[in-house]
């Protein structure tokens, strides 16, 4: 039934990746900071019903900010997932980044130190305020980041206003009247050319136990987590929603899938 994190990865390019570059030159850094909860940062019911013990609990914190429990949660697979997510936004992160939910972990930070090194900056959204306090226990007093607390499909920021947006674990969470609306919003808010990167489950392959044996458990425990096995993601984009460069990676005999893709005009 183990499976390694050394199990092969396969790629599926349709098009090649282009790096692209910071319309406008890098802002200066900030120092983390809580912003005030915006009108649409009311708690959603389906984190209330289904994730209270998980992410909304004041002991949720306390019991999975833990580096090896993560790590065990995605069998064994955190940090190649981690780095493929990084990696795959770049080397160096100029310009602005948007995290869309914060995240158990080191990615966070990770992120940041990027940013920092490519002299941008990153914006972190999330609807728990607990999970942005938790977050900047984490963050280096340098670190480029600004914590707002906002709910992902409802984001107050400008049309086209960062180079990169990621989501980390964040859509298999949803039910898919709002998995649709975070993605509609984070189309909406990254610029033509600008990357989308995506890291979430996926159906693993015939050949893996995972396919049988961890089914039960995502439905009792993930209630939507299912929807990603049955439909590609771009399904709950916008209709007629534009992507270039596309670049799908499997992990862990499929369990686990990045996407990576380009707005396009």
């Amino acid at each position: 039934m183990l499976l390694t994190a050394n199990s092969s990865t396969e790629i599926d390019r349709s098009v090649d990746l282009t790096n692209g570059r910071a319309s406008e030159p890098a802002p200066a850094m900030v120092e983390p900071a809580e912003q005030p909860a915006t009108a649409a940062s009311s708690i959603p019911y389906y984190l209330t019903k289904h994730y209270w013990w998980a992410y909304v609990h004041p002991k949720a914190v306390w019991f999975f900010e833990r580096q090896w429990l993560i790590d065990a949660i995605l069998w064994g697979n955190y940090h190649r997932l981690r780095d493929a997510a990084l990696d795959a936004l770049g080397a160096v992160l100029p310009g602005r980044t948007l995290q869309v939910a914060s995240a158990y972990g080191d990615f966070t930070p990770s992120l940041a130190d990027r940013a920092k090194a490519g002299q941008g900056e990153v914006d972190v959204i999330d609807v728990l305020p607990i999970q942005l306090e938790n977050l900047k226990g984490k963050l280096s007093p340098d670190a480029p980041v600004r914590m707002t607390t906002m709910d992902s499909a409802a984001l107050d920021f400008a049309d086209a206003s960062f180079d990169r947006v990621v989501l980390f674990f964040l859509l298999h969470e949803m039910p898919e009247d709002w998995r649709r609306r975070t993605l509609a919003e984070a189309l909406r808010v990254v610029r033509p050319g600008g990357r989308i990167v995506i890291v979430e489950y996926a159906r693993p392959s015939r050949w893996n136990p995972m396919r049988y044996l961890f089914a039960p458990v995502l439905a009792a425990l993930e209630p939507f987590a299912l929807d990603l096995w049955r439909r590609d993601i771009r399904s709950f984009f916008p209709e007629g929603a534009k992507f270039g460069g596309v670049e799908r990676q499997r992990f862990f005999g499929g369990l686990y899938q990045l996407l990576r893709f380009e707005r396009e005009a």
